[in-house]
């Protein structure tokens, strides 16, 4: 696994490991090949999916059993118009599903997550996104904690780096039918201080050298698991 950590920084533990690249399965170096997790582990399950997408994109990921922890690594970018979906469904007493999304867009992206607790369990989704010149985004997810289901633990949440030139709509929200641990929902924009962008230049960077700093900053701030 280390050419994930080489060509996208994606850093890997031991686990059972479901591997796309460009929005493709890669089966050589996938440990288990179904989104479907109806059985127990030893080790997590990580859901890692790099590269560049376009066109409409599907992950329909399944947990329906107990006590397995699930993690999802999301690191793309686009350059063509593109749609990523992401829905979960976690019916798994105290499962645990996690998810890290970073996208970086430079054309058209619409990112749409749906999470359902069907069980006693937590799903945390915290989506960055980097904004380019004149990219447009839609930021759309939910979670919903269905009917008689309590002691969940959700939250949903989306951080945003953007060109002054970008278009950005976001919209978090919980669906809630009963009581859950915890219920949050977020979103919000990066914008380094003016302060800081001064003690950079002055330090003689370039602007495009302090363009990358900031941006590794946002990314690199609470990112990891």
């Amino acid at each position: 696994m280390n050419y994930l950590w080489d060509e996208f920084n994606i850093k890997t533990f031991p686990a059972e490991t479901i591997v796309f690249c460009d929005g493709i399965f890669q089966e050589k170096i996938s440990t288990t090949n179904s989104l479907n997790i109806d059985k127990n582990y030893e080790l997590p399950v990580h859901i890692i999916y790099v590269g560049e997408i376009k066109n409409e994109n599907d992950l329909h990921i399944n947990i329906s059993t107990d006590n397995q922890l699930v993690f999802l690594t999301v690191k793309i970018e686009n350059k063509n118009p593109a749609f990523l979906n992401i829905f979960i469904k976690n019916a798994g007493k105290n499962s645990e599903f996690k998810a890290n999304i970073l996208l970086n867009n430079y054309s058209d992206l619409n990112l749409f997550e749906k999470a359902t607790h069907m069980a006693e369990n937590s799903i945390i989704l915290k989506s960055r996104l980097i904004a380019h010149k004149n990219s447009k985004t839609l930021l759309t997810g939910f979670a919903k904690i269905n009917k008689d289901i309590k002691n969940c633990d959700s939250d949903i949440g989306f951080s945003v780096m953007a060109d002054p030139t970008a278009k950005i709509e976001f919209s978090p929200a919980q669906y809630i039918s009963s009581i859950p641990n915890t219920a949050n929902h977020s979103a919000s924009l990066y914008k380094a201080k003016q302060i800081q962008i001064e003690y950079l230049k002055e330090s003689g960077l370039l602007q495009t050298e302090i363009d990358k700093i900031l941006e590794e900053a946002f990314i690199n701030n609470n990112l990891s698991f």
